[in-house]
């Protein structure tokens, strides 16, 4: 979690919402019904994101929450990205991951680890135009990431990245990637190396495109890196310490993944109250529960149960 974060809420539970986070809260809802919703069943059916959700998304700040305002960011707190994830995925996971996967990882992973001048190249594009992946899994190293193939070799003055990374989120979408590659081999998960690598690097292609079951509006992809040739100034943090970069920001990324679970479960329990209440309580066993409650009575207890 971000300093300010932890300054924010210290080492308790939280309880209750600020005033800044019940508006930002609340202004998200709003986005998220207004104009996702009317969206969502063609971005599933079509698997694409909806260009004029992206642009919305930058628009609104929700692309770089934790990211210094000296940047272009909101300047805002870790929790204020997590409840963004949960209400997006309460109307679309798809969305909830694009946002958590942008905040999360790669902001993130810059933020904490980049350069100064990473931090000015690359952070004012994320909060306002671009959309970032992050490239760590492959095809043997997913649960156990360290055990990657992929390599960096030193060419003097840049890096020549080479292998395949699978199920890469918002793959199509982001022309900023957070890489990971083994620089030292001999070394082990101690040779791992993080690289900012941008697509319109040589030796960079987006591979196979997944069609998934569900959260189809969310690319997730093959990456090739073929020789692709990184600038030295494009290490993240330091040579040899990517397995730290990975590990700290997925710690966060988990957490904005467990946000997104809430949201779904709490998009779906809406949908079930709403849905009993107004087509089944009269003629079906559900209702047959509610025997003698009113239409008016069980729209009550729906409204209380999804806080409408």
């Amino acid at each position: 979690m971000s300093k300010a974060a932890t300054e924010s809420y210290g080492v308790g539970p939280l309880t209750s919402y600020s005033e800044d986070e019940q508006m930002f809260r609340a202004s998200v809802r709003e986005f998220a019904e207004g104009e996702i919703r009317p969206r969502v069943e063609e971005m599933d059916e079509r698997a694409r994101m909806a260009p004029e959700v992206l642009k919305q998304l930058f628009d609104l700040g929700l692309m770089g929450v934790e990211t210094p305002e000296e940047y272009g960011g909101t300047g805002a707190s870790f929790f204020m990205a997590i409840v963004g994830v949960e209400e997006l995925s309460r109307v679309d996971p798809s969305v909830g991951v694009l946002m958590d996967v942008q905040n999360t990882l790669v902001n993130n992973a810059l933020i904490r680890w980049g350069s100064p001048e990473q931090r000015k190249k690359y952070l004012p594009r994320l909060a306002s135009e671009t959309v970032g992946a992050y490239a760590l899994s492959e095809a043997g190293s997913g649960s156990d990431a360290f055990a990657m193939q992929t390599r960096a070799v030193d060419k003097g003055d840049h890096y020549e990245l080479t292998g395949r990374k699978l199920w890469i989120t918002n793959g199509i979408e982001a022309g900023i990637f957070v890489v990971f590659a083994n620089a030292n081999p001999e070394a082990g998960y101690r040779g791992i190396t993080a690289f900012v690598v941008e697509k319109g690097f040589e030796g960079f292609a987006v591979g196979k495109k997944e069609n998934k079951l569900g959260i189809r509006a969310s690319s997730t992809t093959e990456i090739i890196l073929d020789g692709c040739k990184v600038p030295k100034e494009n290490v993240l943090g330091e040579v040899g310490k990517g397995y730290k970069v990975s590990i700290e920001t997925l710690n966060e990324g988990r957490i904005g993944i467990g946000a997104q679970m809430i949201g779904i479960a709490r998009g779906a329990l809406e949908h079930a109250l709403r849905y009993t209440v107004e087509k089944l309580w009269r003629d079906s066993k559900i209702g047959a529960i509610y025997e003698g409650t009113s239409n008016m009575q069980l729209q009550t207890i729906a409204k209380l149960i999804i806080g409408k």
